[in-house]
């Protein structure tokens, strides 16, 4: 599974939607929606932020992209 792909997956299975997941990451909801169609290029920062909120491991999200 592609990292936004499981990144999609669990916020959906938390019941957030995209702005309540880029509010609680404290980044902008156009970031979320790139990361979530396979555009843009984030931060290791703003995956780290994402994942936090997630509850996912960064090493998971490592792993995703390999």
């Amino acid at each position: 599974m592609r990292l936004q792909d499981t990144i999609k997956d669990r916020r959906k299975r938390l019941q957030l939607n995209q702005n309540d997941l880029a509010q609680m990451a404290g980044i902008s909801l156009a970031t979320i929606k790139d990361i979530e169609r396979g555009a843009g290029n984030p931060s290791w920062n703003t995956i780290e932020k994402i994942c936090e909120v997630l509850g996912l491991s960064i090493s998971f999200s490592i792993k995703q992209t390999v």
